[in-house]
């Protein structure tokens, strides 16, 4: 650990990376985490004074302050809750300290359509299995990991080579969406100056991405924070909790952050949820 930095906003490095937004990051006996994004790899671990982070300061605030949204007061959010919402307040105040990572498109998309049906050990294992396989060797003093493949990276990957990494039925939607990134039909870095609709529905376009998964990409890569994805968590929590009324458009532009919030403690009071 090499720079000290202190993150005045809630910011919990355990909660984050338990939230079900991001599948690559890695704690060690120590107390530390990994996170990477790209080829950038950071450790970070809470200490007295703050946080001692793996780079210096200026990866920080170029790389790492965007990655997780550190211009965005968090604490001010959960004010907006009212008292009568009272799962929601339930939620936040447990999930206090997640923050929404802006996460690469490509590997958002990729790996939100290998998450579905999938639990989060498995889509962990399918996504590691593919960095491992096509993307390239990062050596860090801690240890050697795997950049995620690029699109150009799993342009020659056979469907076995796929399957393999268990993608299952999903293999042809991603060659799908290899082909469409290579031939310039989808450009993913061009999406990002769509309003928010036109956005939603683009992402629908590409084979394999339904409501909830275009959701997740707007959200986790595109930082569009009045998305707020549905999954079966969320069903279950819109059905016990809310009558079956969906209360996260309430929230508008704060409704993806409030969602995780709710999806944080659903998965971790599941007995709350049986039978639902």
């Amino acid at each position: 650990m090499s720079t000290q930095i202190s993150i005045a906003d809630d910011f919990d490095l355990s909660k984050i990376a338990q939230s079900g937004q991001c599948f690559r990051v890695k704690e060690f006996e120590d107390g530390s985490f990994r996170f990477v994004t790209g080829r950038e790899v950071l450790y970070l671990r809470q200490s007295a004074g703050g946080f001692a982070v793996s780079c210096p300061e200026e990866t920080w605030q170029r790389v790492w302050g965007p990655y997780f949204d550190l211009q965005r007061n968090y604490a001010a959010v959960q004010k907006i809750i009212p008292d009568s919402d009272a799962y929601m307040k339930l939620a936040a105040k447990e999930g206090r300290g997640i923050r929404i990572l802006r996460q690469d498109p490509w590997e958002m998309l990729v790996t939100f359509i290998i998450s579905q049906r999938k639990s989060i050990p498995a889509i962990r294992q399918a996504v590691e299995l593919l960095a491992q396989r096509f993307g390239e060797a990062v050596t860090t003093p801690c240890e050697t990991l795997y950049t995620f493949p690029t699109a150009a990276q799993l342009a020659g990957a056979q469907a076995g080579d796929l399957a393999a990494c268990k993608l299952g039925y999903r293999v042809p939607y991603l060659q799908d969406a290899v082909a469409r990134v290579l031939s310039g039909q989808l450009d993913l870095t061009a999406l990002a100056t769509l309003p928010d609709a036109e956005l939603f529905e683009t992402l629908k376009t590409i084979r394999g991405v339904g409501d909830k998964v275009a959701n997740c990409i707007c959200l986790f890569s595109y930082g569009r924070m009045g998305a707020a994805p549905v999954d079966t968590w969320i069903h279950k929590i819109i059905a016990r909790e809310y009558g079956g009324r969906n209360p996260f458009p309430d929230y508008g532009e704060y409704a993806g952050i409030l969602q995780q919030f709710a999806f944080y403690y659903a998965i971790a009071h599941k007995e709350r949820f049986a039978g639902v």
